[in-house]
């Protein structure tokens, strides 16, 4: 039988995300969670996951919570605040929660834990809810 989601729970195809690796494990209810096993290529040169990858886990996690309420919709994020609290060692998990929501905008938080479950990093981001459409892109 065929998957139901050829795009691993997430509805649409990210090519950045599937790049990454991420999986998604859970998407209901305002919550989300995300799992990732970096691979070298991830990693700075202090051999632990590069900041840019774990804010992309917490960005796509945070977006994950907002459009599990609505996953007929797409989010942009507007802004995202991180703080990193120790390195993110081996496996990661993220989970996130939708902390509000308005008709267009969504507001999260999300935070990723180690295979300890020592948290690693955490953020908040606010985003906006759009209708799903091919991207515009500009040829000037």
């Amino acid at each position: 039988m065929a998957d139901p989601d050829p795009f691993g729970g997430f509805g649409v195809e990210i090519p950045f995300v599937h790049h990454l690796g991420f999986e998604l494990t859970v998407f209901e209810g305002g919550l989300s969670e995300l799992h990732y096993t970096p691979r070298p290529e991830h990693l700075n040169s202090y051999a632990v996951t590069h900041g840019g990858a774990v804010m992309t886990l917490l960005d796509v996690t945070m977006a994950g919570a907002a459009r599990s309420v609505s996953p007929e919709l797409g989010v942009v994020t507007i802004e995202m605040k991180t703080s990193f609290m120790q390195p993110s060692l081996g496996k990661l998990i993220c989970k996130g929660h939708l902390m509000h929501r308005t008709k267009s905008m969504a507001f999260t938080e999300a935070t990723v834990f180690d295979e300890a479950g020592r948290a690693c990093a955490h953020a908040t981001g606010t985003f906006k809810y759009v209708s799903r459409r091919p991207a515009e892109i500009s040829t000037d």
